[in-house]
């Protein structure tokens, strides 16, 4: 089991052709991700790497692929528009938005479409994508140091994400799914979202969950802990030491008016159940702590 894609995604991509979009296609593809399309608008009838057709909409590549989810690699100023297009297709039920650096009101028209589509769920933008071990990669997360099992991992940070996998699989503790949710202030599915997922799926029997200052995500993910999960949940939250006022890493990640600082979001936490790791090296065995 898994939550989101697994060897049944049929993934396209859109800016395929270009230099982050062609490197990231490729090792997509040799990860054993099905990579079915590329859409690029004027370079439809070529083909990617002398297999992947390439696209000039999205619908056309929907069309002829059956493509059913969407990663996005289009540059600041048409991403927000690419992740429109492919909320349009009724058939896409996952997008996944890597590019950093969409503009805030851009994003905000995203959210409003977003929110009257049913069945469609966005992750990012600015994040690093999401995995199923052995079965799907979508995004840019070394696939190498991943390892499948029964841990399901959600973060607000790519490369927090990446330490937290890399000591899970050197302890030889398998991943359900991990999802890099992004940093940035208006984006796709939250920590709730992803929680609601791994608490219904009967192959996840843990999750670590690491967060960072700013928002109010954290707080809502420890409600939810409290109220509905009966799993182990793990965290950390990075930013401790920052101080009010400066953005720490990602756009969302500062504390504005007293609120949202590392310490508010662990006593949150920690009140609902979950065990806050004291470094960001003790994710995995917090985490091997809880589950025996």
């Amino acid at each position: 089991m898994s939550v989101l894609v697994g060897s049944g995604t049929r993934l396209l991509v859109q800016g395929i052709t270009g230099s982050a979009g062609a490197f990231h296609a490729k090792q997509m593809i040799e990860y054993g991700t099905q990579v079915v399309a590329g859409v690029t608008p004027g370079r439809g009838g070529e083909r990617f790497e002398n297999k992947v057709p390439v696209f000039d909409t999205v619908a056309e590549a929907v069309k002829a692929t059956g493509a059913n989810a969407s990663c996005i690699f289009v540059p600041p100023p048409g991403a927000a528009d690419a992740i429109l297009e492919s909320l349009d297709e009724s058939r896409i039920g996952l997008v996944v938005c890597i590019t950093e650096g969409i503009p805030v009101i851009d994003m905000l028209k995203v959210r409003r479409v977003l929110e009257g589509r049913k069945g469609t769920r966005l992750i990012g933008p600015n994040c690093p994508g999401i995995i199923t071990p052995g079965a799907c990669k979508i995004g840019i997360m070394p696939g190498h140091i991943h390892k499948a099992g029964h841990v399901g991992v959600v973060s607000r940070s790519g490369t927090l994400t990446y330490e937290a996998v890399g000591q899970l699989s050197a302890l030889g503790i398998g991943q359900s799914t991990c999802i890099g949710i992004g940093g940035d202030p208006v984006g796709g599915m939250d920590f709730v979202d992803v929680l609601e997922l791994f608490q219904s799926d009967p192959d996840t029997h843990g999750v670590i969950l690491i967060g960072e200052i700013g928002g109010g995500a954290e707080e809502r993910a420890a409600s939810f802990i409290r109220e509905k999960m009966n799993k182990p949940v793990a965290a950390f939250i990075a930013g401790t030491t920052a101080p009010p006022g400066k953005r720490m890493g990602h756009a969302g990640a500062i504390i504005s008016g007293g609120q949202g600082t590392a310490g508010e979001k662990i006593k949150a936490l920690e009140r609902a159940g979950a065990r806050v790791a004291p470094t960001p090296s003790d994710m995995a065995t917090t985490l091997r702590s809880m589950m025996g």
